[in-house]
């Protein structure tokens, strides 16, 4: 049966409404997170943040790499409300069996672990992010492309987090408060989500589920969540088992920002990949290359002029954001900011390309070639040198993922590199650097030196954009 309830917009409408929602993000953390981190302290700051990572863990193994797959799954079978509303039950089901599963093995570390134990409920309240998951169903939103809908709604929770943050998070101890406020923000809007399936899929449960199907392709994208995960929350875990909250809390601050900012790269990204699973399920290679090698295009060099930007400004980006009580966190964000241009990269070679092309393997053994240098250089490098040494860890973790996925699709990245007049970007980064450099030690104020950074920024990569032919003038091409 067709699925008529569900209205398709053009990806160009898609990518605005990310770029919008990327913004909130941006508003959101320019408001909180000088708030919190000036009425905090390094400490509490740091237990609220080792609750969060602890809890991603036992997320991650509820969500048993349905998130991606989910995509994917949903996307081939959009245009089909009885074979999209048969695969989304099946994946629910699945999804409230292993959520179940790890709440109560979740429940037996709190009770269990001596660290865990004496901040019972920070900890609790860190884990309602794994039961909010349970209703969200996100995968199967972006798998329609409800982008609309998902950034209204986010935007509305965003405000409301801000709203209970003022309220609660009033002294230095209210840590408990600022996780409260970090579990709205990041899943509260899931509720809505579970109201609002009717419209997408039929509820009444269906005959002939089919479970068995999903396991394999489940399986590797799980194997995949992990050793992503391991990579990207570790650092933080080990950090607070191996070291003090205080340093935790220097180190969230440097991937606050880098979050924050992988989250403008990847923006496209992000949108692309239910678009680009449809176009390889009907058979539309040309369109998806041509896709692949635009998005490529942009993340390339919003990646590379963004990573430049903050490494020369961190010490001023911290002072605005954090205050001067989180200056230890300089050296950790220089350390870590490269990785921004290699996750953008990354999420194009590897979700956007190599998973709808069914080159998912090629993406796990990537992730777990990251997962292995992670750990052990986190295990060498934090006792000794702290919040750096595990920025060390993911930098050099992220860049090995990047060259096994670049490997896997080497002859067609090449030919997509070729095209796209890089020797002209690299040329603009080098005035970008240079230009950059004497205005961040010229000019004393912070707030005005950024500022007038900032400007300058813009306007290279307005000129990077004409060169490239990202821009024209009438604004951002079709993509």
């Amino acid at each position: 049966m067709q699925n008529k309830s569900i209205k398709q917009k053009s990806v160009k409408f898609n990518i605005a409404m990310n770029a919008i929602l990327t913004m909130s993000s941006f508003a959101f953390t320019i408001i909180s997170f000088p708030y919190v981190t000036r009425v905090l302290s390094p400490d509490s700051l740091g237990i609220s943040s080792f609750a969060v990572s602890l809890s991603s863990y036992f997320l991650l193994f509820a969500r048993l790499g349905i998130p991606t797959y989910g995509v994917v799954a949903c996307a081939k079978v959009r245009d089909d409300k009885d074979a999209l509303s048969k695969v989304a039950q099946e994946l629910l089901i699945i999804n409230l069996v292993t959520s179940i599963i790890a709440y109560f093995f979740f429940l037996i570390a709190l009770f269990t672990v001596p660290k865990l134990s004496q901040q019972k409920n920070v900890y609790i309240i860190a884990s309602i992010l794994i039961l909010l998951d349970l209703f969200g169903g996100e995968w199967l939103y972006k798998a329609v492309e409800q982008y609309y809908y998902i950034t209204i709604r986010n935007i509305a929770f965003k405000v409301i987090a801000l709203i209970l943050m003022f309220a609660t998070v009033r002294k230095a101890s209210d840590y408990i408060g600022y996780t409260v406020v970090t579990v709205v923000a990041t899943s509260g809007s899931y509720v809505l989500n579970l109201i609002n399936l009717s419209k997408i899929i039929d509820l009444k449960l269906m005959r002939g589920l089919e479970f068995k199907i999903h396991l394999k392709a489940i399986g590797t994208f799980f194997a995949m969540a992990c050793a992503t995960t391991i990579y990207t929350h570790l650092d933080t875990v080990m950090l607070g088992f191996m070291s003090t909250d205080e340093i935790v809390g220097y180190y969230n601050v440097s991937v606050k920002m880098k979050s924050f900012l992988v989250s403008v790269v990847t923006s496209i990204s992000t949108v692309l990949l239910p678009r680009a699973s449809y176009y390889i399920n009907n058979g539309n290679k040309d369109k998806f290359y041509s896709l692949s090698q635009k998005a490529l295009k942009v993340v390339i060099s919003l990646g590379l002029s963004v990573t430049i930007f903050f490494m020369i400004y961190s010490e001023i980006t911290i002072e605005i954001i954090s205050g001067v009580a989180y200056l230890p966190a300089v050296r950790p964000m220089q350390i870590i900011t490269p990785t921004v241009l290699f996750i953008g990269m990354t999420n194009i070679i590897g979700i956007q390309m190599l998973v709808p092309l069914g080159k998912e393997i090629n993406v796990l053994k990537s992730e777990i070639a990251g997962a292995i240098v992670d750990i052990i250089l986190n295990a060498l490098l934090i006792p000794k040198y702290g919040a750096s040494g595990a920025a060390i860890g993911t930098l050099c973790a992220e860049f090995i993922v990047l060259i096994i996925q670049f490997i896997s699709l080497k002859e067609e990245l090449m030919r997509m590199l070729h095209d796209m007049k890089l020797q002209w970007l690299g040329m603009l980064m080098i005035i970008l650097i240079c230009v950059e450099t004497v205005i961040s030690k010229g000019i004393k104020n912070s707030l005005i030196s950024f500022g007038v950074g900032g400007i300058v920024y813009v306007v290279i990569m307005m000129c990077w954009g004409k060169i490239s032919g990202i821009i024209d003038d009438t604004g951002v091409k079709n993509i």
